[in-house]
């Protein structure tokens, strides 16, 4: 009995270490360890987001005076157009010759100039974007509190159009600052212009269409149905073509693009076998704009329309 009792007593002694030894904390230097390797992985992690950040902002840097070089070329070379369009008006006017060719020339040079200038804006406005997500990005890792913006950079709650004047490429006074669902007139252009050159027919006959519905005075709205015209041509819709340069010859007579269309509606004319309407706007368009580039393909058309003996 009095055996059996010191067995008992020894085991509850050794049971109550062992649950004793796995109550007790861990020891002080093994949490250490852990701590310190968590503050060193966030130490890491802040150091890799710090150094990617410097390089988005180097890059980003970059491209802005990229963009900015590129503006300030585009402008430079709009103002000499517009010099030598002047000097040779005056030209005009004090010789009394006649010079419709070299002027229909320049006025396409300008005409070129603003597409390209339409095309400037939009990456400028493209890099305010990025600019915007960046800053969002920063501040969301600094803890702080950033205002909500839109893509055009401005917070939420304020007009969420992009400033028109601030995008405007230079010549285009004209262009209505009025934004289409957040997208200015140029943008609109630019986009239309992308999308016919990518074969992208039906979308850009969309955006042709909304840029004449909500900028029907705009810089570009000839431009914009000469352009519907080549789609359908494109597309082989040669009844839908003739319309659309009709537009451009009607509604735009002062337009650098009535001499292209012109040239085109014969063409798409000669395509619906009409020879004889085909030929008479051939022939119209040499009268109009003698010695002029589309004057010179109207004729070689004309020969082409020519019987064969």
């Amino acid at each position: 009995m009095r055996t059996r009792t010191i067995v008992l007593a020894l085991a509850v002694l050794v049971l109550g270490a062992m649950g004793g030894a796995m109550l007790a904390p861990p020891p002080a230097n093994a949490v250490s360890r852990e701590i310190i390797q968590i503050q060193q992985s966030i130490a890491q992690i802040l150091q890799n987001q710090q150094d990617l950040r410097t390089d988005v902002d180097t890059r980003f840097a970059s491209m802005q005076v990229l963009v900015q070089q590129s503006l300030t070329a585009q402008n430079q070379l709009n103002q000499t157009m517009g010099s030598l369009q002047k000097t040779v008006q005056d030209a005009v006017a004090n010789s009394g010759a006649t010079t419709s060719s070299t002027t229909q020339q320049i006025q396409g040079i300008s005409d070129n100039m603003q597409d390209m200038q339409a095309r400037v804006g939009k990456l400028s406005q493209q890099m305010s974007d990025i600019q915007s997500t960046l800053q969002q990005i920063n501040a969301k890792v600094s803890g702080g509190a950033p205002a909500v913006q839109g893509t055009s950079g401005a917070p939420t709650g304020s007009n969420p159009g992009p400033d028109s004047s601030a995008n405007q490429p230079p010549g285009t006074s004209s262009q209505p600052a009025t934004p289409v669902q957040g997208i200015s007139g140029d943008t609109l252009y630019s986009n239309a212009l992308r999308d016919l050159n990518g074969a992208h027919y039906d979308l850009s006959r969309q955006e042709f269409n909304d840029y004449l519905k909500n900028f029907p005075d705009g810089a570009f709205a000839s431009n914009a149905q000469f352009y519907l015209g080549e789609v359908s041509y494109a597309q082989g819709q040669y009844s839908r073509a003739i319309e659309a340069y009709d537009g451009v010859i009607l509604n735009y007579p002062k337009s650098s693009k009535v001499a292209p269309a012109m040239l085109e509606k014969g063409r798409a004319l000669a395509q619906t076998n009409k020879k004889v309407s085909a030929a008479r706007e051939f022939r119209e368009l040499i009268r109009k704009y003698p010695g002029s580039d589309e004057a010179k393909k109207a004729a070689s058309e004309l020969r082409g329309l020519a019987p064969s003996h």
